[in-house]
């Protein structure tokens, strides 16, 4: 089966300083790759750079077709969504409004069924769809960017650090809904996360990312079990 993200010898950074030399990975249709590593390791860089949010070099193919050279917006159309550290909500803009946002590219009519279809893997975001999105907490807008990311109907959703700030079990919460949402739809995740064994618990893949380089990259399994491995890049 053909790659539904293929990224070969990137190159990215900003400004005159070169953040990533040259890394190699993939994302299967339906799967999850998992990009791990220490803070400024490049992390994300890399999903700023298969955006196209910054300076990059090298060869990024979406779906078989070339897509270094492309605008943002135009990843975007094809079926890459991104959903940022920090979220990235419209926190003046109300729940309903930043969902119907997440659509805003589409021409079909489903966009209502689709609403009602991320309310049901969000469900506490059914009672606040009037309200205010900055006043929601820490977890619900986070629930609500990845929501809001999935009414575009994306192929591949780019999420960063989706645990970051969060109560453990909100984090729990918000993975169980990653896993149901791959399942039915068999969307392509890219995943960077602080919580190692948590990703690499959803992953099938998983890079470690050191200084720019993949150090080392394999089955997410076979990578959780490798106790150097765990030691020198996991932390546990």
């Amino acid at each position: 089966m053909s790659a539904l993200l293929e990224v070969r010898g990137l190159r990215a950074g900003y400004g005159a300083g070169e953040v990533l030399h040259g890394i190699d990975f993939t994302v299967a249709p339906g799967g999850v790759t998992a990009l791990l590593g220490a803070n400024g390791a490049g992390k994300t860089t890399t999903l700023r750079a298969v955006c196209g949010l910054l300076r990059r070099a090298g060869e990024i193919r979406f779906d078989g077709a070339r897509i270094e050279a492309a605008a943002t917006e135009d990843i975007a159309r094809r079926g890459v969504a991104h959903v940022p550290e920090g979220r990235g909500t419209f926190l003046e803009l109300s729940v309903a409004e930043n969902l119907r946002l997440g659509a805003y590219m589409r021409r079909d009519r489903g966009v209502a069924a689709d609403i009602a279809r991320v309310l049901d893997h969000f469900p506490q975001l059914a009672p606040r769809l009037r309200q205010q999105a900055g006043t929601l907490s820490g977890g619900e807008q986070q629930m609500l960017a990845i929501a809001r990311a999935l009414l575009a109907r994306p192929r591949l959703l780019l999420l960063d650090e989706p645990s970051f700030g969060l109560a453990p079990l909100v984090v729990q919460q918000i993975f169980a809904i990653l896993r149901a949402i791959r399942a039915e739809s068999g969307i392509g995740i890219l995943l960077v996360e602080q919580d190692a064994s948590l990703a690499l618990a959803l992953a099938d893949q998983a890079c470690i990312l050191d200084a720019g380089r993949i150090a080392l990259a394999g089955p997410a399994a076979t990578v959780g079990r490798d106790e150097q491995v765990r030691r020198v890049y996991l932390g546990y």
